[in-house]
């Protein structure tokens, strides 16, 4: 028995989002071990302060266990971004990822806009320098450039 392997090679967009939630995942990774390795370290330096100041004991409680959940909440974060890279990149569907192609496709349209509106103002800027040597050839005299008939700006 044979097993046919279809071989699809991902486009640019499934890349560019691979590579977004890898960067994601892997920085949320580091900083709930960072956190988890702070904490733990604060709690050992901290220990015999808190035999010898009692009274510090709820206050230092909460940033404790203020440190324990931040770090949880970072590594679920984390394993959920890498959970999602896992569905997006084996061809499942993720949620969310038609906003995400829609957010891509408004970007793509907007970046397309701007490049033509770009060129507009390139083209009259162009088209105002030329008149401006003209006029200055013309008039031979840089001084009256501008005393008479001014240009019409946009």
């Amino acid at each position: 028995m044979t097993i046919k392997q279809t071989e699809r090679a991902p486009n640019t967009s499934q890349t560019a989002i691979f590579l977004t939630a890898a960067t994601v995942g892997a920085t949320l990774l580091v900083i709930s071990g960072l956190t988890l390795t702070a904490t733990a370290i604060s709690l050992l330096m901290a220990t015999p302060l808190l035999v010898i100041w009692g009274p510090i004991l709820v206050p230092t409680t909460f940033l404790v266990a203020t440190g324990f959940i931040f770090s949880g909440g970072f590594g679920i974060a984390a394993l959920s971004v890498l959970a999602w890279m896992y569905r997006y990149a084996t061809g499942k569907h993720p949620p969310g990822l038609e906003q995400l192609d829609h957010v891509m496709k408004v970007l793509v349209h907007t970046a397309k806009i701007m490049k033509n509106k770009a060129k507009e103002y390139a083209y009259q800027v162009r088209n105002m320098a030329q008149q401006i040597t003209k006029r200055a050839q013309n008039m031979g005299n840089s001084e009256t450039l501008f005393s008479e008939n001014p240009l019409k700006v946009f």
